[in-house]
């Protein structure tokens, strides 16, 4: 029998919830491109609830239970002593959110003897040590495309609320002002600007088709150049680098997944060779720019505006500068934490366990390391150091 450890991040502050603002959700059985949605076996929740939560358990209790397995659900994953430390020296199985994400270093997975598996409920599995998972044999797994469109659209709400300054007229009705001029002086059409995303891959491109009807230029860089009738359908421009592209665009969204060649890409150096006043959207993860590059960039007026929706590390502190600087349009790691999201993703994680736990093949599509290498997705997205 298997010992699942799962952390999730904590129940609203009024606790969880008994109604909801929806009665249901639109049923989608397929993603762009034509891969299914997770199809496990079966589930145990309601689709539309909150999964995410620490009393949501992703909807996994009962069906582990009923096999025999146990499941520990905890958000308290820092610091000397967690509850996420003390139970993994004997976990089988780690689950984690990127929005809460249990860091499974090379100690901690050291220190796990019996870890055989680490699921990603979501996309984006760089709080696992790779190297370090390759070394000791874990297969990493995440949920590929479960949330992808859930964060493209939340690229676009962040694009539209810093170009038209909407953070702060909202504040202006808040506060029971009338300040027109005030609101306006920063507020821009996004029409007709050049727009670039650093990668095109699930999320990038699904970012690219959405701005599309905005008549806004469009550019991209990826590694993996798009098929030439993608590139011609939407207008894009190809660049072989981001520092090729930076200069050209008004708004650059980071869509790249985190790995040695992503860190710290976004410094005082690239930023200095940006339009002034761009913009820059970044909803990927928080160590691709840095922290305090950004923070002099907004206060110079080099940048226009930053809406991220990625801190390291996460949760963020209290005083962390991103919460302070000028002109930013900072959430708390949600864009692909919707409702909606959340009910793909507690699939897609019930139906790799199903998997593993009668050791079926798990989709090669959720596979990030297995068999001691990059494998499936990851070795498309991810590099390692050795």
């Amino acid at each position: 029998m298997a010992k699942v450890l799962c952390v999730l991040y904590d129940d609203p502050t009024i606790g969880h919830p008994t109604t909801y603002a929806r009665d249901d959700l639109p049923v989608i059985d397929h993603y762009p491109g034509g891969q299914t949605t997770p199809t496990p076996e079966a589930v145990d929740f309601t689709p539309g609830h909150l999964l995410g939560s620490v009393s949501g358990e992703l909807g996994l209790r009962a069906f582990l239970e009923k096999a025999g397995h146990t499941l520990v659900v905890t958000s308290d994953k820092d610091g000397d002593g967690s509850v996420f430390d003390r139970e993994l020296a004997d976990a089988d199985v780690v689950i984690s959110q990127p929005f809460w994400p249990a860091y499974l270093t090379p100690e901690r997975i050291a220190a796990a003897k019996n870890l055989k598996l680490a699921i990603t409920a979501g996309i984006g599995s760089d709080h696992v040590d790779l190297d370090a998972a390759i070394t000791r044999g874990v297969t990493v797994a995440e949920v590929t495309y479960c949330n992808s469109i859930s964060v493209a659209e939340h690229v676009v709400m962040m694009t539209l609320s810093l170009v038209r300054n909407y953070l702060p007229s909202h504040q202006v009705v808040l506060d029971g002002g009338w300040n027109i001029a005030d609101c306006v002086a920063r507020s821009y059409d996004l029409e007709g600007m050049h727009v670039g995303t650093v990668a095109a891959g699930r999320i990038g491109l699904a970012v690219l088709r959405r701005l599309a009807p905005f008549d806004v230029k469009l550019h991209y860089t990826d590694r993996h150049r798009l098929a030439r009738e993608v590139e011609e359908e939407l207008g894009l421009t190809f660049h072989p680098t981001t520092a090729d592209m930076a200069p050209h665009c008004d708004v650059v969204t980071i869509n790249a997944p985190l790995h040695p060649e992503t860190e710290g890409l976004f410094g005082d150096e690239l930023l200095a060779t940006m339009k002034r006043g761009a913009y820059l959207i970044n909803t990927a993860r928080a160590k691709i720019v840095d922290q305090d590059a950004i923070d002099r960039a907004l206060r110079s007026g080099q940048l226009a505006g930053y809406a991220g929706d990625v801190w390291y590390p996460q949760p963020a502190p209290a005083d962390h500068p991103w919460r302070t600087m000028p002109h930013h349009g900072m959430t708390p790691h949600i864009s692909g934490s919707s409702l909606s999201a959340q009910a793909r993703y507690a699939a897609g994680t019930r139906e790799i366990l199903e998997s593993w736990l009668s050791g079926r093949p798990i989709r090669d599509e959720y596979l990030i390391v297995d068999g001691g290498a990059l494998a499936g997705t990851g070795a498309h997205s991810y590099s390692v150091t050795h």
